[in-house]
């Protein structure tokens, strides 16, 4: 499995755990991928409207402590 097949397994990972958010990678001014970005699209997700990390695995800590953010407001 290449880089690039990797990336999509889990961008559609994240994307299938994390339903409150847009996810996608950001392209560089030469093409080549860039950081991970998650955009707010459900307030009961998060409470930061953007996030962006250069990896996937640091997107996902920050969504975690998005998920427990928004419902701690909740409460």
């Amino acid at each position: 499995m290449d880089a690039r097949e990797r990336d999509e397994r889990e961008l559609g990972r994240l994307r299938d755990d994390f339903g409150g958010w847009r996810i996608w990678r950001a392209v560089k001014r030469d093409g080549r991928l860039g950081e991970w970005v998650a955009s707010l699209h459900d307030p009961r997700a998060g409470v930061e409207p953007t996030l962006m990390f250069p990896s996937a695995p640091l997107l996902r800590q920050a969504l975690l402590r998005q998920a427990e953010e928004a419902q701690v407001r909740k409460l």
